[in-house]
């Protein structure tokens, strides 16, 4: 038996299952953070085998999702450049800006480019020292390290064709973003295990003892997301607030510390604009004044850029937890993943396009 066998055990699961089922006396609701975890509960059904006192709320946790719209358009504008190799992870290249996505730009002869990490468009720099290559720095803390390490090999080896256009953002910051809104009914977490691996968990610390919710750190196999749900409810139940980790075999309470090194040496916290939820105060990180020399928004001066949104798209509702997908009236209807509105319904880990591919268009 793998690992992941262990963790998809159906006898274990019904265990779990039906201890929540005995434990679970009221109405509660939790929020997994990361879009992984809300496809893997779509995808394994999780949510239907729980106990209906349990409510999921589907948080922001989608890297592709939060990224601003004035960040896409940047995006869209450098791409356009003659000169620009524009490399990107394969989401972002379908997530509309206000006018048009990178997509549009590859087919009107722009040199747009799908890679799997920083170090391949760094390769890319060293193989056209003629162009100038960007790479679309989006993620959460978890892809902060690789890029970090990208930007810091790019002034080691004085690298002057390489820039990164950064769109890093912070979980603990929309945590708090989210407890502190009046249209706030998360009375749980379920903290993401892989951001939680780079990081630790003692930033949940002072949002678990201030604001009263408990959370508790989760991976993303059936049983460890049921484990999380498990250990919510139980503190819940008790009254208890505290941070527990479920996912130990992956997450350490300091976290990689040499990672979190790494991301210091290159970024700087920031305030960062949030694609449907608006600012947050140091919730992102730029690049340190060391490096500004790789940052594609001076390289290429593009502070002028006007956005627009669409009118009917509610995926902005959707990331707070305060509408499911279903609710939107232009869901599977103008908004599919070959038309999408949103990032919500692009992105692998999009709450719309979880509930549009595993079928949970009547209810959530």
């Amino acid at each position: 038996m793998t690992i992941n066998d262990k963790y998809r055990d159906r006898e274990l699961v019904q265990r779990t299952i039906q201890e929540i089922k005995d434990i679970v006396t009221q109405k509660w609701h939790i929020m997994e953070i990361c879009g992984g975890q809300t496809h893997a509960f779509m995808q394994y059904g999780l949510n239907d085998l729980l106990p209906e006192e349990i409510e999921l709320i589907h948080g922001p946790g989608c890297p592709v999702c939060v990224t601003s719209l004035e960040l896409l358009d940047k995006a869209i504008a450098i791409a356009s450049h003659e000169d620009v190799i524009f490399t990107s992870y394969g989401d972002m290249l379908r997530v509309p800006g206000s006018e048009k996505d990178l997509f549009s730009v590859r087919a009107s002869g722009g040199d747009v480019r799908v890679v799997y990490s920083p170090i391949e468009a760094l390769k890319i720099a060293l193989d056209n020292p003629e162009k100038q290559v960007v790479f679309f720095g989006i993620g959460f803390e978890t892809t902060a390290p690789a890029n970090a390490i990208s930007v810091i090999k790019a002034s080691e080896q004085g690298l002057d064709n390489y820039s990164m256009l950064v769109s890093h953002v912070r979980v603990p910051p929309a945590m708090h973003a989210i407890l502190s809104s009046p249209m706030n009914k998360v009375q749980g977490f379920l903290a993401a295990g892989h951001v939680c691996a780079v990081m630790g968990f003692q930033e949940y610390e002072p949002i678990s003892e201030n604001y009263k919710v408990p959370i508790t750190v989760t991976g993303f196999e059936p049983l460890d997301l049921l484990l999380g749900i498990l250990q919510t409810v139980r503190m819940l139940e008790n009254g208890q607030y505290q941070v527990k980790n479920a996912y130990p075999r992956a997450v350490k309470y300091e976290g990689n510390v040499q990672a979190q090194a790494i991301i210091s040496k290159a970024f700087t916290e920031c305030d960062r604009q949030w694609r449907g939820i608006g600012m947050i105060p140091m919730s992102g990180w730029k690049l340190r004044s060391e490096f500004q020399t790789f940052d594609a928004e001076v390289r290429f001066k593009v502070d002028h850029i006007q956005t627009k949104e669409s009118e009917i798209c509610i995926s902005g509702l959707v990331l707070q937890g305060q509408k499911k997908p279903f609710e939107c009236p232009a869901f599977r209807k103008i908004c599919t993943p070959q038309n999408p509105l949103g990032a919500t319904m692009v992105s692998s880990e999009g709450a719309c396009a979880a509930y549009y591919r595993y079928g949970k268009y009547l209810n959530g």
